[in-house]
């Protein structure tokens, strides 16, 4: 007998869904305009992250162009 495979894409959905009703109950309780500030407070600690680990990455140094002679 087969069987379907269990932890696949309908619940990656499902607790997506959970979430995005979680972040609509916070947003209700706390307000609009505090979750606007926490989301865009939130979103320049994402941008600065991301900013100093691609500044942090050594500079990937040019290939030596060889002369090729026919």
């Amino acid at each position: 007998m087969n069987c379907r495979p269990h932890g696949r894409k309908p619940t990656l959905a499902l607790w997506m869904l959970i979430a995005l009703a979680d972040v609509a109950i916070l947003t209700t309780a706390a307000g609009l305009v505090t979750m606007l500030l926490l989301m865009a407070g939130l979103l320049v600690v994402a941008a600065g992250f991301f900013a100093a680990r691609g500044l942090s990455r050594p500079a990937p140094t040019p290939a030596k162009a060889s002369a090729r002679r026919r």
